[in-house]
């Protein structure tokens, strides 16, 4: 008799405030300084100086976007970017302008729905790989599009039939696609499970668990 397990562990869920248009990187990449936040063009030259305690990408906000008052839904684009200073929310355009100032009563309300990943991640014998059926017989590796192997594995959101995952093997981690190809090799002592890659293509790292910057598909840093 073959046995079979039910798949109940699930790495990626959907966020609705963020959403990856083009497999192109932003024109500009949010960088930490000091412990405050600017913005960096491609070639690394600094364009927002840092001031922020959080800046996001520039990003479409659904909030903004499903606003009743006209005015904060032009906001809504992601021609603009979300930005933190003092416990104060803004946007800003890409001069770095602060153009809107957040307020509760301007907020809508998101409508996109859920989509579960087509890919999970799978626990065996205390190892983590990647699974796309419901049910899977352990017996074979037929059943498994990535055998168990990592000691952590997590599916990233953005292309639900080509997946970026992040997974970590021998206490480092690295980013590898569904056929198991290493994508970002694993040299990091830690990679961000968050919107960035479907924002904006990029995988946000760190080599000392402290600082964080980004890379691309090819490891290029930013």
């Amino acid at each position: 008799m073959k046995k079979y397990l039910t798949v109940i562990f699930t790495g990626c869920f959907l966020l609705a405030t963020c959403q990856m248009k083009e497999d192109v990187i932003p024109d500009l990449i949010p960088q930490t300084i000091d412990g405050k936040s600017g913005y960096v063009n491609q070639k690394g030259e600094l364009v927002i100086p840092p001031e922020y305690h959080i800046a996001m990408f520039f990003s479409e906000d659904c909030n903004l976007l499903n606003s009743s008052n006209p005015k904060a839904k032009t906001y809504g684009t992601a021609d603009y970017a979300t930005v933190e200073k003092n416990q104060v929310s803004y946007r800003i355009d890409k001069t770095g302008k602060r153009v809107y100032q957040y307020k509760n009563s301007d907020l809508g309300k998101c409508s996109i729905p859920y989509e579960p990943s087509k890919y999970k991640a799978f626990i065996l014998s205390g190892f983590y790989g990647l699974v796309s059926k419901e049910k899977i017989d352990i017996s074979t590796y037929k059943d498994f599009d990535i055998y168990p192997q990592y000691q952590m594995l997590y599916v990233l959101d953005g292309d639900k039939e080509n997946p970026m995952i992040v997974a970590v093997k021998n206490d480092m981690f690295g980013v590898v696609d569904k056929k198991n190809k290493i994508v970002v090799p694993f040299i990091y002592n830690d990679i961000k499970t968050n919107l960035s890659w479907k924002t904006a293509h990029l995988f946000e790292v760190s080599k000392d668990g402290k600082e964080y910057f980004f890379v691309d598909e090819k490891n290029k840093a930013y």
